[in-house]
């Protein structure tokens, strides 16, 4: 069983290229399914079978292992099956139709919309950073996007008279979103200083060189930002949640933010809906007289 083992790693490596950190995920995953066929003295991975492996799910979920967490070692021994079922040694996938237990979702963090403002409204100097920098959080509270898609934005997609942006977001699919006044403005008062770095290509966000922005360096300007403005941690996609939440809050239409986000499921949209409940949840117990007189008498 360790050399069907050893064999599929090592397809992973040499055949899939997979990385390093996935090679070591599936190493770990598969490795607790090895030591749990051996308790069972099972003698061959065709001897694994569905109620065997949901034993060894259960197990591990009682210990604390995360739903997630569960899911990928489920998703590691589907790969692992169906590299056994293509080299002909088994004839079955213990994993098909099994699923992780659903773990607690957590809830996205966000700046409520005075720390919003906060962020965006302070004085900003007329130099190539700053302006740039402007430019990147507008665009993030404006209009949800991804990390990924800003820094993939070309200038091309910009559409400023209109006040709308396209972009590429996961799997491919392109949407046009609007962009605020706030964010044109900003957006307008960068290109100037972008042309003077001469870009490389027709990246939207450039660096004092001229080349486009990576993730990392994007992340790390937002964060400077957050510290700087907020006093706190701040991420990109701090900046997308605090979109949906407060346009959620305002506009009540789901189905609407869930095509600004681009979300292809309309269930991952829904956590939003939760914030907005946690908004009215503090609303009422600062408002309502009986929520006061329950607080009153708590302290």
């Amino acid at each position: 069983m360790q050399a069907d083992l050893d064999d599929f790693l090592d397809h992973l490596r040499s055949e899939r290229q997979v990385s390093a950190h996935t090679l070591d995920g599936y190493r770990r995953d598969l490795g607790k399914v090895l030591a749990h066929c051996e308790r069972e003295e099972l003698a061959a991975w065709h001897a694994l079978d569905a109620a065997r492996l949901r034993r060894l799910v259960a197990k591990l979920h009682l210990q604390g292992q995360s739903g997630r967490s569960l899911a990928r070692l489920l998703s590691a021994v589907r790969g692992f099956y169906r590299y056994l079922l293509r080299e002909g040694r088994c004839n079955h996938d213990p994993a098909a139709g099994l699923s992780p237990p659903k773990g607690e979702r957590r809830l996205p963090h966000t700046l409520d919309a005075d720390r919003a403002q906060q962020l965006l409204d302070g004085a900003v100097e007329d130099d190539f950073l700053a302006r740039r920098d402007q430019a990147i959080l507008e665009l993030f509270y404006s209009s949800g996007l991804r990390l990924s898609e800003l820094v993939g934005l070309d200038l091309e997609r910009l559409d400023l008279a209109a006040g709308l942006v396209r972009v590429h977001g996961k799997g491919n699919k392109v949407r046009e979103l609007p962009i605020g006044s706030q964010a044109r403005q900003a957006l307008e008062a960068w290109l100037p200083l972008r042309a003077l770095a001469r870009p490389a290509d027709d990246a939207l966000f450039v660096g004092r060189q001229g080349r486009r922005l990576s993730p990392r360096a994007v992340q790390l300007r937002v964060r400077q930002a957050g510290v700087r403005e907020l006093g706190q941690h701040l991420h990109p996609h701090m900046l997308r949640h605090s979109f949906a939440s407060h346009l959620l809050e305002s506009s009540q239409d789901l189905r609407a933010v869930q095509e600004l986000l681009g979300h292809a499921d309309i269930a991952t949209t829904q956590i939003y809906t939760h914030l907005d409940f946690q908004h009215l949840a503090a609303v009422y117990d600062q408002a309502h007289p009986r929520a006061r007189r329950r607080k009153d008498e708590t302290s």
